[in-house]
């Protein structure tokens, strides 16, 4: 096996470990979150928490779109608010009741510590346009 073809073995199993950490660790704090399945090409992010806190409008669900490694907080959020969006439309949701967010792991810290970026749009369920 090549250096390249072991680091990205390597980074893949990371980031799964990373999702199933960061799933667990939400479900142990008392969390109802799902895994979601890859759907292809309108992927809908990698877990979705129900019902998880109150703001106005509260969004009914949040769709965790989990992160590990290089820092690319743009393009990161635009995919967590895009798999929202499919989260959404794959259900025949009002958007509104759906929030995308991404939750990038930090080196060497515990998935409590993560990142959690977003839009001011999406965190405060403005008006989409």
């Amino acid at each position: 096996m090549s250096d390249i073809a072991a680091r990205n073995k390597r980074n893949r199993a990371n980031g799964a470990r990373w999702q199933s950490d960061l799933r667990n660790g939400l479900r142990g704090d008392g969390l109802d979150v799902e895994r979601l399945a890859l759907t292809g090409k309108e992927d809908e992010g990698d877990h979705v928490v129900r019902d998880l806190w109150s703001l106005t409008p509260p969004p009914k669900f949040v769709v965790i779109e989990a992160k590990a490694g290089v820092l690319h907080p743009a393009e990161f959020v635009r995919q967590a608010v895009l798999e929202a969006g499919h989260f959404a439309k794959h259900r025949g949701l009002d958007r509104s009741a759906v929030q995308g967010i991404a939750v990038v792991k930090r080196k060497g810290m515990n998935w409590r510590d993560a990142y959690v970026l977003t839009t001011l749009r999406e965190f405060m369920g403005l008006e989409r346009s």
